[in-house]
């Protein structure tokens, strides 16, 4: 009888507590070498101004990491939508370049920043769960790349400029082809499955579980969690009542829409019944200056009458 993964805590949660934890740092390891498609060690978690708050924050979680090559690896989770997405994460890589290059220090120096983001919604319209950006200068013309010298003494562009990895969990459909997906569907479902081979992983199904938590641990788990679901309620009901007040301003405004173009449609009528009236009321006072001129030129009642139609009660 086949049994059922056993649920492991959330990552974001992870993320938040034990991850920060020098012994379990391969567990980062093991996902940032199933994205970066190369072996990563992690060095250190940098504390900045942003993760010492991580306790005052539901909605998101962030990871200052530095791997063996000096790289920052900002890794973020996201459970609710944010307007204004990308441009916090272009400030939070711009930030991090910053706070970790001495004032006066040469521009040599400056570090590799990679932002990778883990959502919990869908971020725009695109139809992939992963999505990656890198700066890079080709030829306007000729298409082709453009490299530094080695005159320059610097890295390509790719190996200086910051890279963004976008990570849509709701987006994953539960089918495994690389490394990366098992993490993903960890991710998704706080499942690791006994078949799953990626690196590590095997050592976040044993460290994350749930059942080996502290009763104080569990306790400030089961915390979070309401936390995030009181957090996802009142975004839920924010746009809810969003939606109803945007129903009920559009049935106002369609009413009175509907009173406005009826009182226009109203002055058409009007106005065409006048333009109606007016031109029989013309025709009429012409035929009748007609019938008078005849008759003053000898035209008998009755022919006049034919011609112009005027009864002859009315000449």
């Amino acid at each position: 009888m086949k049994t059922n993964p056993e649920k492991l805590v959330r990552f974001d949660w992870a993320i938040k507590t034990i991850l920060r934890d020098k012994a379990n740092f391969d567990i980062l390891e093991g996902f940032l070498t199933a994205l970066l498609k190369e072996d990563i060690t992690v060095l250190e978690i940098l504390e900045s101004e942003s993760n010492q708050e991580y306790k005052l924050k539901f909605n998101r979680v962030d990871l200052l990491v530095k791997d063996s090559q000096e790289r920052l690896m900002i890794i973020e989770i996201q459970n609710q939508r944010e307007s204004d997405y990308f441009q916090r994460i272009l400030f939070g890589v711009s930030k991090a370049i910053i706070e970790h290059i001495e004032e006066g220090s040469a521009f040599y120096n400056v570090k590799k920043v990679i932002s990778i983001s883990i959502l919990y919604f869908n971020l725009g319209l695109g139809d992939d769960y992963v999505y990656h950006s890198a700066n890079e200068f080709r030829g306007l013309h000729s298409k082709k790349l453009l490299t530094l010298g080695n005159r320059s003494q610097l890295a390509d562009a790719h190996k200086i400029f910051p890279e963004y990895y976008l990570i849509n969990v709701n987006k994953f459909k539960d089918l495994i082809a690389e490394d990366l997906d098992e993490w993903i569907y960890m991710f998704k479902h706080s499942e690791v499955k006994t078949e799953f081979k990626a690196k590590n992983i095997a050592k976040a199904r044993d460290k994350l579980r749930l059942m080996q938590m502290s009763l104080a641990e569990r306790q400030g788990y089961s915390d979070f969690l309401t936390d995030v679901v009181v957090a996802q309620d009142i975004e839920r009901t924010a746009r809810e009542d969003g939606l109803e007040e945007g129903r009920e301003e559009g049935r106002i405004i369609g009413r009175e829409e509907g009173r406005a173009e009826g009182l226009e449609e109203g002055r058409e009528a009007g106005r065409e019944e006048g333009r109606e009236e007016g031109l029989a009321e013309g025709k009429r006072a012409a035929a009748l200056e007609l019938a008078r001129k005849l008759l003053a030129n000898g035209i008998s009642i009755e022919q006049v009458v034919q011609l112009t139609g005027i009864a002859s009660d009315k000449l």
